[in-house]
């Protein structure tokens, strides 16, 4: 004999592990709210949007940046009229709390022994900040110098927190967030504005994938809501632009794609 009530669907969310904090916070209260469960497949973005193509399944996709969901539109993979923004981010130095290699600027990073960590430029949308970031303030020996204080390349936003709030790096571009994701263990050291030449954002969209547009629209729209912002802004994601620009102190354009210099790419 049935319940009388009705299963629940069940949604996948394939995202950029840049958004995992807020998004997971989300998903709890989504689901206790709804009786929706929301599984989160967390990893860089380029990855992530792999595996929702090869598994040909998922509900929503939420990468890092906007680079990627722009790469998801052209090969078809979101339905382009779902999409929307989410929160908003702006590239740091990110360093261990104490700063014991007495990290102040971008020039530093290219101190003799400097222990650099990068986000794989080719996968995670940080590195591709990052490389830009480089490739503009640095002459090409400087940028052969950076490259041998280049420790490791780490696989996630995530991950590249964790290893410089671990102190096995001196310091690592970063999203502004990491401070919070870790207040006792990183702190930012911000860049001049010149320095950073655009900010970046989370989008979130529809997978064409979903077999319940409606209940992954619902999820969308819980995450874009005036609930899901403030999530989002209490784990320290701005939520305009124009809050980014202002702590940055200068207009600069947002979003965007980043063609990665293949000397960046690992063999």
């Amino acid at each position: 004999m049935g319940t009388g009530l009705a299963a629940q669907p069940r949604l996948q969310v394939f995202a950029g592990a840049a958004a995992k904090p807020a998004l997971e916070e989300l998903a709890r209260l989504y689901e206790r709210r709804t009786g929706t469960g929301v599984a989160l497949v967390l990893g860089g973005s380029g990855p992530v949007l792999t595996q929702m193509r090869l598994a040909r399944s998922g509900d929503l996709y939420l990468p890092g940046s906007s680079d990627y969901m722009a790469r998801a539109r052209r090969e078809g993979l979101v339905l382009p009229e779902t999409e929307r923004p989410v929160a908003w981010l702006v590239p740091t130095l990110t360093v261990p709390h104490d700063n014991p290699a007495r990290v102040r600027t971008l020039r530093d990073l290219l101190r003799p022994g400097l222990r650099v960590l990068l986000a794989n430029p080719e996968t995670v949308c940080l590195g591709a900040y990052a490389v830009e970031i480089f490739e503009h303030a640095f002459t090409p020996d400087e940028r052969a110098v950076l490259r041998r204080n280049l420790v490791n390349y780490t696989d996630s936003c995530e991950r590249t927190a964790a290893v410089v709030a671990m102190k096995q790096a001196d310091v690592t571009v970063g999203w502004h967030v990491f401070a919070h994701w870790y207040p006792d263990r990183l702190t930012t050291v911000r860049l001049p504005p010149e320095q950073v030449l655009r900010i970046g954002y989370l989008p979130v969209a529809v997978s064409r994938f979903t077999q319940n547009r409606a209940a992954a629209e619902r999820f969308l729209d819980f995450v874009t809501g005036p609930e899901g912002r403030a999530v989002f802004a209490r784990h320290g994601y701005f939520e305009s632009p124009e809050a980014a620009l202002q702590w940055l102190g200068a207009q600069r354009p947002v979003g965007g794609e980043y063609e990665v210099p293949r000397s960046w790419l690992m063999p």
